[in-house]
């Protein structure tokens, strides 16, 4: 009988998606399976004959993108200030929408990402995903209305539109997405929040990610308050910092997610852990538009497992949530990114988190 070659593929971080990736580990192939996983020394000493083949940075399972706006792929990337993000969005409007959310889905696929979160602004794109999507997610449904005066009408339609979607649900899951603390109005975003408690459904919400959003929460002042003028909307400044409104608001929890989190201090970092809040990180849309990165040793101080997302292309340069790690490598310890890419971004959507084990396919196995 014939018996395939047996390879030990290794790489500088191995990670099977349980237990603690490893500094010297690896997997042995053989023909078109995995048929061991261990320590790179337990792998060589049962097949002494198996030729060991280095990958390159990380051998892991395939990663989640966490957090993405499939339906901005059609925009010319912004890189600047973050004041000018949201006026580029809103000039290209007429390019959002459902060939967008097409071509980035395309793209998210040949990324060799295992699952998403996607952040849907058009009704049609969320029809699109729920049938049409090759790849599992959590498509959330965005929500912006900051004047209080709507929070009643918008919730009614916001929470039809919903418990509709759910009963389409596959292999995407509905979320909802209140856009942000300062677009989204505060008795909005607690009837939001409940809603989604009560009926098990995710929440991801953008908070914490400009210096301008938290001088618009403490004082009232800045890019914020002259955007709120122009559009002829009111706004009290609760003194708070964007993570403490959400907060007293009841929107931090498990059933949450917390997407960027640039803008943090140390309190707000135990009250994200204390409270189980999930976290998702877009290093390189943060710095493309100049608002810093994470605080990295911070989070994993208080052990707060994160995920990764790319964000746009309207922000990022491209789709490959690999990339998001390869751009921390050398300010965190690489096995904290390898296991965010191939865990936490998973958790911090609530889907299974794939493993590699004995009599997995090898294309189970991706490599940065």
């Amino acid at each position: 009988m014939f018996w395939p070659k047996t390879e030990i593929w290794t790489a500088e971080v191995v990670y099977t998606g349980f237990g603690t990736p490893m500094r010297k580990g690896g997997v042995a192939v053989q023909g078109a399976h995995v048929v061991a996983q261990g320590s790179l020394e337990e792998l060589q000493a049962r097949f002494s004959e198996a030729e060991v083949i280095r990958k390159g940075k990380a051998l892991l399972p395939p990663p989640a993108n966490a957090h993405t706006h499939l339906d901005l792929s059609l925009l010319p990337r912004y890189r600047g200030p973050f004041q000018g993000f949201i006026p580029h969005v809103m000039a290209h409007r007429e390019r959002r929408g459902i060939e967008g959310a097409k071509e980035g889905l395309r793209r998210l696929a040949e990324s060799g990402a295992g699952a998403f979160g996607d952040i849907v602004f058009k009704d049609e794109v969320m029809d699109f995903l729920l049938s049409e999507s090759p790849l599992p997610g959590v498509a959330y449904y965005e929500v912006f209305s900051p004047d209080p005066r709507e929070a009643e009408e918008v919730y009614t339609q916001v929470k039809a539109k919903i418990l509709g979607w759910k009963r389409r649900e596959g292999q995407v899951r509905v979320g909802l997405s209140p856009h942000a603390p300062y677009s989204v109005s505060p008795p909005l975003l607690a009837r939001l929040a409940a809603f989604a408690k009560a009926e098990g459904i995710p929440l991801m919400i953008h908070a914490a990610e400009s210096p301008d959003e938290v001088e618009f929460f403490l004082k009232g002042t800045g890019f914020f308050r002259a955007f709120f003028d122009r559009m002829g909307l009111t706004w009290e400044a609760p003194g708070l910092t964007p993570i403490r409104h959400l907060h007293r608001l009841g929107v931090l929890g498990p059933g949450t997610t917390l997407v960027h989190g640039v803008q943090v201090d140390e309190e707000e970092v135990a009250l994200l852990a204390e409270t189980g809040t999930r976290l998702v990180l877009c290093p390189r849309s943060n710095e493309g538009l100049e608002v810093g990165l994470p605080p990295l040793e911070l989070y994993a101080r208080y052990g707060l497992e994160f995920g990764l997302g790319t964000d746009s292309l309207a922000s990022s340069p491209d789709l490959d949530v690999k990339n998001e790690a390869l751009a921390l490598w050398d300010r965190l310890d690489p096995r904290l990114l390898v296991r965010a890419l191939a865990r936490g971004g998973y958790r911090a959507l609530g889907l299974p988190t794939p493993r590699i084990t004995r009599g997995s396919g090898k294309a189970l196995v991706h490599f940065i």
